[in-house]
């Protein structure tokens, strides 16, 4: 079916899905997914994701863009014998999808994710069904010894991190553990930590080194029955796992990625250029 000169094909249920249609479009994909029930469940979970990628990430969006990561900073911190043309272009296309729409709003600036997305997420989701379940076992190291547990998986993935602090939404730190690395991912070994709260509800942050590419991704997808917010920068990759209600899920992801992404410059050094 067609609308004017318009076919109806992913492309414009996506633009549907997005709200980027005019009236007589829209009025057109509604009558053609009434008589297409697969595809209209199909966008539904569309609308969906964007609004869980919306409550994840639009606030963060709006904040003002750190100073660290200005082109000419990271230009600088490369140093000259290794800037050209092609860093600062990348560098730009960053500054452009992060003051831009997040999520499929911002899919024409920012790089698609790729397999290792998926490989990515299919490891933390694994990881979080595996070690959730335990008692004794959950954790490597405690979180009584929060600095060394930091400190040793900074080291081992190459990647300083620290691990969020959401006593706000209620959950305190369990512990972590250090991870092998997943198949053909090429992002190093991954850290994973665990959380858990009063109604001894857990959920785990699964964090790894930035993938070669350094292209910042975003995406929200359930798999076996839990939910998975994962994100991708220049700097690292995240995927937060959890089963708690949708608003709880996204107020808890949008606090890791806030304390993850938005750090003041001199907490750490960013060894990736970032």
């Amino acid at each position: 079916m067609t609308t004017g000169h318009r076919a109806i094909d992913e492309t414009m249920l996506h633009a549907y899905a997005d709200g980027l249609l005019d009236a007589a479009d829209r009025t057109a994909v509604e009558a053609w997914l009434a008589e297409h029930p697969a595809q209209l469940a199909e966008v539904a979970a569309w609308q969906r994701q964007n609004e869980a990628l919306g409550a994840l990430f639009d606030p963060v969006a709006k904040e003002p863009i750190p100073a660290r990561l200005g082109p000419q900073l990271i230009a600088d911190r490369r140093g000259p014998a290794s800037v050209n043309l092609t860093q600062l272009a990348a560098a730009a296309v960053v500054l452009i999808a992060i003051s831009g729409s997040i999520g499929w709003f911002s899919r024409d600036v920012i790089q698609p994710a790729e397999a290792a997305s998926d490989l990515l997420i299919d490891n933390a989701v694994a990881a979080h069904r595996l070690y959730v379940l335990e008692k004794r076992h959950a954790v490597e190291v405690a979180a009584t010894e929060e600095d060394h547990l930091e400190s040793w998986l900074s080291n081992r993935i190459e990647t300083p991190i620290t691990a969020p602090d959401l006593a706000p939404e209620g959950f305190t730190l369990v512990g972590g553990r250090l991870l092998p690395e997943g198949l053909d991912t090429k992002s190093g070994p991954a850290a994973q930590l665990m959380y858990q709260n009063a109604a001894n509800e857990r959920l785990t942050v699964y964090i790894t080194g930035a993938l070669p590419d350094g292209a910042t991704s975003y995406e929200f997808v359930t798999r076996s029955g839990v939910d998975a917010f994962y994100w991708a920068n220049a700097s690292i990759t995240c995927t937060v796992v959890g089963t708690l209600p949708d608003a709880d899920m996204q107020t808890v992801a949008r606090k890791v990625y806030q304390q993850l992404t938005w750090r003041p410059d001199t907490h750490f050094d960013y060894p990736r250029g970032t």
